[in-house]
């Protein structure tokens, strides 16, 4: 394998986020492994914030601002990237883990000729391959993948990942593109539905309240809301819950949902299915509230009350809010 630079892709529009600065750690951590240069790839309008933090971490950032690339597009987003890879032949591509990311990783790979892995919490470079450890089997297992191809296109839980340090480090090269980018018409975005949002988004939340399907219906989140206001926490779900209509759909956390990394996430009436787990293993403590004894959450909290959650949150939200 040809040793050659490591790239970032960010998403101008996300801003300069915990995302962020998690790709742009690893990307730096594995670059100066190797002994070359990190570039950060921004798609779209970027704001100052993302620029200058993307500079105080890459040696350049590479900024395509070409108008189809103004609102994420499955088809031009791939094909800018992957022009902006042909021309600087990594050999390895990270990506992060939100929606985008993982549409775009496999494809990118096939169009690269390299290789693509997910959810990656490590990526090293060992005996001229890039290895990567991910979790398997709900989180049961840990696997590590040798890419045989290059380039490595890898995209990463980016919040469970360290940001970089940029203390002594020059700033890096802005180098702005002109892709010459023609809109993909074979693909049309019909229409764009933005949910409204209440303070951070979950993926940056240092605090969370989620409750499951055994609060047994809308209602009781409501109980949830206002310990979540008292503690200063956003509210989150299980996939159940979600499904069941009873909360939104963005509040719905593991696999197939959000992969958060709060420091605390306190799980009420939750049982702990290994798909919900493998969305909340990044947290720093884990609480959790089931009047189960035998409910799986127990295994793989730090903090574990058997209890009806009626006895604990009333008490709990009323003496938060005494001392707030």
């Amino acid at each position: 394998m040809i040793v050659q630079d490591v790239v970032c892709y960010l998403f101008g529009r996300a801003g300069f986020d915990r995302a962020a600065q998690g790709i742009l750690g690893a990307g730096r951590r594995l670059a100066d492994s190797l002994g070359e240069k990190l570039r950060a790839a921004v798609l779209g309008p970027a704001d100052d914030a993302l620029t200058a933090g993307a500079q105080a971490v890459a040696d350049t950032v590479v900024l395509a601002e070409d108008a189809p690339l103004e609102e994420y597009h499955p088809e031009n987003f791939l094909t800018a990237l992957a022009t902006i890879c042909n021309q600087l032949q990594p050999t390895a591509v990270l990506l992060g883990n939100d929606t985008y990311s993982q549409e775009l990783a496999p494809r990118l790979a096939h169009r690269l000729g390299g290789s693509a892995a997910s959810d990656a919490v490590e990526v090293v470079a060992e005996g001229g391959q890039l290895r990567v450890t991910r979790g398997v089997y709900g989180g049961k297992a840990t696997a590590v993948i040798a890419l045989c191809r290059s380039p490595g296109v890898v995209w990463v839980r980016a919040r469970a990942m360290a940001p970089a340090d940029p203390t002594g480090r020059p700033a890096g090269e802005v180098q702005r593109l002109k892709l010459g980018l023609k809109a993909d018409e074979r693909v049309k975005v019909v229409s764009r539905h933005v949910e409204a949002k209440e303070g951070v988004p979950l993926e940056e939340a240092r605090l969370i309240v989620s409750g499951g399907r055994g609060l047994g219906g809308p209602e009781p989140f409501k109980e949830l809301q206002a310990l979540a206001k008292a503690m200063g926490a956003q509210m989150a779900a299980s996939r159940a819950a979600c499904d069941a209509g009873w909360v939104p759909p963005s509040w719905q956390v593991g696999q197939t949902g959000k992969k958060v990394a709060p420091e605390l996430y306190m799980a009420i009436a939750i049982s702990g299915a290994s798909q919900h787990i493998m969305g909340i293993a990044d947290a720093k403590v884990i609480c959790a509230i089931n009047r189960d004894p035998d409910a799986p959450i127990f295994k793989h909290c730090r903090f574990g009350l058997v209890e009806d959650y009626q006895k604990v949150v009333g008490p709990l939200r009323d003496k938060l809010s005494r001392h707030s």
